[in-house]
């Protein structure tokens, strides 16, 4: 049962990050099409994503688990890979509409059936394990469709037939359970809901937003100032996934180890990570990266862990969709604030300016931990932490 819950953590990362690597062959086969409709390839299931999750509790009354997750699959592959045979720019658009759709339905049981399912005392293992699945599937994504993508454009989309195998794992091992009755009180848009998630949910928006500051501009910072080459780009985007994932598997360890300060690793690294991009070396980018790819790895699964044992079993149907819309906001947004931002605080011409807008969005996190979290300490016995939110 695990792994199925764990295959669809490896899913839901692909609905954007699959065909990233393949956009500039698309933009070259829609070539009048305006630029901005491109970038929605990318983006429009971050859109769809966000609105299906605010309702995922009045579907989970509706519908068990398994009916959810085979829903969501099947839209996922047959929208996914359903692009291979669409050559109209906005027909493509509405499938990765329905991406989004699917991946809103998958995202939430990804991470709340082990809040269902484990005690407490096992869900910083899980949620770091989930993590590391959501990174390696950004890898595998990115390398297949890529490619797939020297084929022909359309290939590319080939990549979310990955969906399959998790789709006949959901049908043998995953338990069918009715969530929805486990909360039948609740409403969609509970303003009590956010109130009580806040310092988890605000969090997300914060990392997601602070985190995607890297794949929106890495690639042109790092041509134009140091000179790197494609190929040594994309093995930096890689690594940092790579990075992102070895973290994830120890999370477990490290939450344990670090219990009292864990807290502050994902804005600190944060932090790190884009005062070395200000140092134009090749050195510093590797590091950078790897820093980023570190605050991604650790900070993710401990926003999931705190909520999931304050959300306790209900966490699929009341938190995580409140964190899987956050988490998808930021990665919307982030290029709608950070661009403007660097434009008007420090001039179009200044190439690092998103980094160091990424800096000052670092401190007002970490601002944000400590008001919310840095009096609320973990006990020493991880059961204990049921009623915690750190």
């Amino acid at each position: 049962m695990t792994a199925t819950i764990l295959s669809m953590s490896l899913l839901t990362v692909m609905a954007g990050a699959a065909i990233a690597p393949a956009l500039i062959i698309i933009k070259a086969h829609f070539s009048e099409a305006p630029a901005m409709l491109i970038q929605f390839i990318v983006s429009m299931p971050a859109l769809l994503i966000i609105i299906t999750n605010l309702f995922f509790l009045p579907l989970s009354r509706v519908m068990r688990t398994r009916a959810i997750a085979t829903t969501g699959l099947l839209l996922y592959v047959v929208a996914g890979a359903g692009c291979f045979f669409v050559d109209d720019l906005y027909l493509l658009l509405f499938m990765r509409a329905l991406l989004g759709i699917s991946v809103g339905l998958i995202m939430p049981l990804s991470t709340g059936l082990l809040a269902y399912y484990y005690p407490p005392e096992e869900q910083a293992r899980l949620m770091g394990l989930s993590a590391a699945m959501n990174q390696m599937g950004g890898v595998v994504a990115t390398l297949l469709a890529g490619l797939l993508a020297t084929i022909e454009w359309n290939y590319a989309f080939l990549v979310y037939l990955l969906g399959l195998l998790a789709l006949v794992m959901v049908w043998l091992w995953l338990p069918d359970e009715q969530l929805g009755s486990a909360n039948k009180r609740g409403i969609p848009f509970q303003p009590r809901q956010l109130l009580k998630f806040h310092p988890s949910v605000i969090g997300m928006w914060l990392l997601m937003t602070i985190f995607f500051i890297f794949p929106t501009n890495f690639a042109i910072v790092a041509s134009q100032q140091i000179g790197l080459s494609t190929e040594m780009i994309t093995i930096i985007m890689v690594g940092l996934d790579v990075v992102a994932f070895f973290v994830g598997l120890s999370f477990g360890g490290l939450m344990n180890r670090f219990r009292l300060s864990i807290k502050y690793f994902a804005p600190l690294f944060f932090l790190l990570g884009y005062i070395a991009y200000l140092i134009p070396t090749t050195l510093m980018a590797f590091l950078g990266s790897a820093l980023i790819g570190m605050a991604n790895g650790v900070g993710v699964p401990y926003l999931n862990t705190i909520a999931s044992i304050k959300g306790g079993k209900n966490s699929a149907t009341t938190v995580m969709p409140l964190l899987s819309a956050a988490l998808y906001l930021g990665q919307f947004v982030s290029p709608l604030i950070v661009m403007p931002l660097a434009r008007l605080c420090f001039g179009a011409s200044d190439i690092v300016g998103p980094y160091k807008i990424g800096i000052l969005l670092c401190l007002i996190f970490l601002a944000q931990v400590f008001s919310t979290r840095h009096f609320q300490s973990l006990p020493p016995v991880e059961s204990d932490l049921q009623n915690k939110d750190r």
